[in-house]
């Protein structure tokens, strides 16, 4: 069984659905510290006319100190909701598979999540259901592993059954291997590459949010983000990112 991790990125970019495509089990490591600084917890890139719009969602930082993702809470008193629907709408309003994905951006941008783990999640789950993604998500909060890496990984790895962890190839530097394989469990890792799509506007951006390449590309989005799966990895994940059928 192959298990691998990542933050619960706000929005993510296709590389966020495309590991997510090749493990069985998908873990959002929603209880480590919140990041001091700019994070992609809360902010990602979208394309309009003038090139690269930046949405963040406004959270509670001053006076709190260190604080845990699950407890990162949304400033819902100001009226970002309202504004990212309207820059998606002028940004993306002429692109081939809009429409069919506003429903839900209207439904999202108008709940008042407390926690930025739950909006960040729901928006995940919608990505997972249009993409056909059935890697089963586990939240860290809910295993309740309290060890830091470079232990975190590997705990959380055998507490699920893990016979393989998965990372991305330029994340093998930060992984102890040796530690994983003494716990029984094989490290593997994946190359990801660039793959280009039709954008609206001018030239091509890369690593946007994915909702950028749903909106552009609709039922061919799922094979779009396979395809940025090296030439040299496919042979071995390709019962993965096939999808179902």
């Amino acid at each position: 069984m192959i298990v691998a991790a990542q933050q619960p990125y706000f929005a993510p970019y296709s590389g966020f659905f495309l590991k997510a495509m090749l493990a069985d089990v998908f873990v959002l490591m929603d209880s480590v510290q919140f990041p001091r600084g700019g994070t992609w917890l809360a902010r990602n890139r979208f394309k309009d006319s003038v090139g690269t719009m930046w949405l963040s969602v406004p959270v509670w930082k001053k006076g709190l100190g260190l604080q845990k993702i699950d407890e990162v809470r949304i400033c819902n008193e100001r009226g970002w909701k309202r504004k990212h629907l309207e820059s998606l709408k002028a940004a993306y309003g002429h692109a081939p598979f809009f429409e069919e994905h506003l429903p839900f951006l209207e439904m999202f941008l108008a709940t008042d999540y407390e926690r930025l783990t739950d909006l960040n999640l729901a928006l995940i789950r919608y990505v997972f259901s249009v993409l056909g993604i059935h890697s089963r998500l586990v939240l860290l909060s809910e295993i309740e592993v309290n060890s830091k890496e470079p232990l975190l990984s590997v705990e959380v790895a055998r507490r699920l059954g893990a016979t393989h962890f998965l990372a991305q190839k330029s994340a093998g530097k930060y992984l102890n291997q040796n530690l994983f394989r003494q716990s029984g469990i094989e490290p593997i890792f994946f190359n990801r590459r660039r793959s280009a799509y039709p954008q609206l506007w001018s030239g091509f951006v890369a690593n946007l949010s994915v909702l950028d390449l749903l909106f552009n590309c609709g039922p061919k989005s799922r094979k779009i983000i396979s395809n940025e799966l090296s030439e040299r990895d496919r042979h071995f994940f390709i019962p993965f990112t096939a999808g179902p059928g």
